[in-house]
């Protein structure tokens, strides 16, 4: 049996572009080149899909100079990738879509509408999934029918930021401060704030609906930051890896804090009170499955002094770079980064069977 084609898509019109072009690197470097040949593409933060060549143009940031064009056909009897250099035009099959896209228009169920549409496999959640998840909302919404606990919170629509007062009001009676503001659908951490009294609030609330028409407001938990990997999906069981624990630089794990701050830790499989590990293993799985989840996802949780564990959200294409929880968790429960990468596009092959 020949060769397939793989398409690895990277970068994007998100606030978590340059992740991705951190992430693809790791999985580039481990798809197995035996069974595949591969297609790089990168999508500029202004939209533009450009003919990638090689994972050093993507180390230095050349990759955006490429000339070759590329447009991803929906026609599902067409199945292809046509590059476009200057007037000409060729087509290239692709067998599978590898999309390491981060936050929006990348985990939110908009490319995988597009692959859906050509009749594309492609690795990680679907539509449904992608677009809950991404959607803190939604999220908490579907969570709060599986008896899983989670932070208590407040939504608040864009419209209602013309006037602060009644919002403050609401969030005073139900909460005690410090509370967290977050766009209920951006990544990585962006627009998140911590507000300790109510010009910080007010300040949150504005910052939060920069980055998003719906905004929480969550009581604070404290506890210790737990993340947990999730593989398999549809007939391959669910499985859950060991956990993870952060320990964060910065007052929260914010954007820079996970990817700019040195002195954020990673702890795979740290000791945790009253068998929280497995209520997290648990959890994680059963939040994988509520929200109709495929392929990967990494699933974050508080856990409390008292072994409570709180659900934290749902990462439908997790950070793949070389400090990234996901893989290093696979690799301490024994799947190398290789194995790891190759069940992921096995699994996109098999997806709706």
């Amino acid at each position: 049996m020949g060769k397939k084609n793989a398409v690895v898509l990277f970068g994007g019109q998100s606030s978590e572009h340059v992740v991705s072009c951190m992430s693809v690197i790791n999985v580039i470097n481990h798809i197995n080149r035996e069974k595949y040949d591969l297609l790089i593409i990168g999508i500029t933060e202004e939209g533009h899909w450009i003919k990638t060549d090689s994972v050093k143009e993507i180390e230095d940031g050349s990759w955006k100079n490429g000339k070759i064009s590329a447009v991803l056909s929906p026609d599902a009897t067409m199945k292809s990738v046509i590059l476009l250099d200057g007037q000409k035009a060729e087509y290239v099959k692709a067998d599978v879509v590898f999309p390491v896209l981060h936050g929006l228009f990348g985990e939110d169920g908009t490319i995988q509408g597009l692959l859906e549409l050509a009749g594309i496999p492609y690795v990680g959640c679907g539509v449904l999934a992608s677009a809950v998840s991404m959607d803190k909302l939604y999220t908490k919404i579907i969570v709060d029918d599986l008896g899983v606990k989670q932070a208590d919170y407040i939504a608040v629509m864009r419209h209602e930021l013309n006037d602060l007062e009644p919002i403050v009001k609401k969030v005073e009676e139900k909460f005690t401060y410090p509370v967290f503001v977050k766009p209920s659908n951006a990544g990585s951490s962006k627009g998140v704030s911590r507000a300790d009294n109510r010009e910080e609030l007010k300040a949150a609330l504005v910052l939060a609906g920069e980055h998003d028409r719906k905004i929480l407001v969550e009581e604070m938990i404290v506890g210790r930051e737990i993340e947990c990997a999730v593989l398999g999906g549809g007939n391959t069981l669910a499985e859950a890896s060991g956990v993870g624990e952060i320990l964060a630089a910065a007052e929260f794990y914010d954007f820079d804090a996970k990817y700019y701050n040195s002195d954020s830790k990673t702890v795979v499989n740290p000791k945790l009170p009253h068998g929280a590990a497995e209520k997290v293993r648990n959890a994680a799985k059963l939040v994988f499955q509520a929200v109709d989840g495929f392929g990967l996802a990494r699933v974050d949780f508080f856990v409390k002094e008292d072994g409570s564990v709180i659900f934290n959200e749902i990462n439908t294409m997790p950070g793949f770079t070389a400090i990234s929880m996901y893989p290093m968790l696979w690799e301490a429960a024994g799947v190398t980064k290789e194995e790891l990468v190759d069940r992921l596009m096995e699994y996109a092959m098999v997806r709706g069977q």
